[in-house]
This record gives C-alpha cells, structure tokens and sequence, in this order.
C-alpha cells in the first residue's frame, strides 16, 4: 500500500494544533477557560486585539470539544455586553463549526471518532443510516442544548455540502447562543446579588 504524501495542509493543520494544545495547556494554567474574572485580565493584555483574540478563543473551544463552551459564551456577555458579546460568540463559534466539518471532511470518520466521546457515536451515529441527516442536523443546531460540536465534525463525514452545512450553522446558532449567552448571564447575575447583595 503506498504511503499518502503529507500535504501542505497537514503541515498546517499539525502547527495548529500544536499551538492549540500549547494554548490550551497556558490556558488550564492560567485558569482562562473556567473563570470570566481570568479571561477578562488575559484578554486586557492585548488591547484592542482582545476582540480578536477572544474570538479565537470560541473558535478553539469548537475544535477542541474538552472546553466548556458555556464558559465562552458566558465571559462574552460579561466581559464585551450583550451586543458585541454575542456578536463575537458568534462569529468565534461558527468560524470553529465550519473548522470542524473542514477537519472531518478531511481526515474522515477515524480523525472524528478519535476527538470525540464514544457515548455520543452510541446515541447520535445512527443519523448517519437515517437518510434525513440534514434535517436531524438543522433542528439540532437550533436547539441550545444539543452537542453542536460533535455534530459538526459528525456532518464533515456525511455527503452535505459544505455550503448547506455552513448555511445552517450561520442560521441556526443565533438563537441558541443567544439563549446560551443571555441565560448563561441572568443566571450569573443573580448569583452575584445573591452573594454580594447590594448594601
């Protein structure tokens, strides 16, 4: 059997995650990923980059799966508004979504089975049979409570194209970031005057 020739985009895509694994290892250290108050004085280290840099931030933690996305959405709101907030939620996680099914389409159902939980292939791996995986995959995407990432590196293995695919993620995701973001931080709010009500 010949040996398949590294490609270029091999090479980049190894860089990258090296740079991700390295970021994500800064970012256990330095607590970036689960605390909103950590996040918001790394990003205030970059200026007007911050913008930026937060919105990668959301895209690694598509591709990456292991990063709670809640954290994410939360610290958006928290740390940029409601409106920028979402805006840059947004973005970070479609631009991840897309970078997943890219990923998937690439390097197939073994890439995929390697960067997810088994317990998802058990309870979402039969849409693959079903014949109505666009369908399944738009109403999932829709909902705030579905494994979107998984499911995007599970849509990168099937036949849709890679236009419907980000057809419905552009779609798809603003409500359910929204009800993540705004949820996330009437929550968080309340938490905070609960515990440190105002004298």
């Amino acid at each position: 059997m010949a040996k398949r020739k590294i490609s270029f985009l091999d090479i980049i895509t190894i860089i990258g995650l090296m740079m991700t694994i390295a970021f994500i290892f800064y970012g256990y250290k330095t607590k970036i990923f689960v605390s909103s108050e950590a996040l918001h004085h790394f990003l205030g280290r970059f200026g007007i980059f911050a913008d930026i840099i937060f919105i990668l931030v959301q895209a690694v933690q598509v591709v990456i799966p292991i990063i709670p996305g809640s954290i994410g959405c939360l610290a958006g709101v928290i740390i940029f508004g409601p409106v920028k907030g979402f805006l840059y939620n947004y973005t970070g996680i479609c631009l991840g979504s897309i970078l997943a099914f890219l990923l998937a389409r690439r390097y197939g159902k073994s890439f995929v089975e390697r960067v997810s939980k088994p317990g998802l292939w058990q309870k979402y791996g039969s849409w693959l049979d079903s014949g109505k995986f666009d369908k399944w995959f738009a109403i999932a995407i829709f909902l705030p409570v579905a494994p979107d990432d998984f499911l995007c590196y599970l849509a990168g293995i099937t036949k849709i194209p890679l236009k419907k695919f980000s057809i419905i993620i552009l779609a798809g995701k603003p409500f359910s970031i929204a009800a993540y973001s705004m949820g996330l931080n009437l929550v968080f709010t309340a938490l905070i005057q609960y515990v440190l009500p105002v004298k």
